[in-house]
């Protein structure tokens, strides 16, 4: 089991959250989060938005994953927010211990779904 994390522009959300249900991927946490990368959020225009201080509005996905998905999971993200620009992003892929669904009780790769 491993647990995503991405961090992608806002205006990709939708195109993400498409792709990845046609990965079959449907069990996605997002939220809405602020940071910089190495352009230390310095710009007056940024992707066409007006942004005002060194942070840049951001979404984070959060996933929990079989094994047999990581790959999928991956390329459905990349592929739909890759613009080839500075502030495309970055995904990281964790381990992850143990899932529990509360409401079955059911734990392991079973309870991700």
């Amino acid at each position: 089991m491993k647990y995503i994390v991405a961090i992608i522009q806002p205006d990709c959300l939708n195109a993400a959250m498409d792709e990845l249900g046609k990965q079959g991927v449907d069990l996605v946490t997002v939220t809405e989060v602020m940071g910089h990368g190495r352009q230390k959020g310095e710009a007056q225009v940024y992707r066409g938005h007006k942004e005002a201080g060194r942070l840049l509005r951001k979404i984070k996905l959060e996933i929990a994953v079989n094994d047999d998905y990581v790959d999928k999971t991956i390329s459905a993200i990349t592929t739909a927010t890759r613009t080839e620009q500075i502030g495309d992003g970055k995904i990281f892929v964790l381990p992850l211990e143990q899932c529990a669904r509360i409401r079955t009780g059911e734990v392991g790769p079973v309870a991700i779904g």
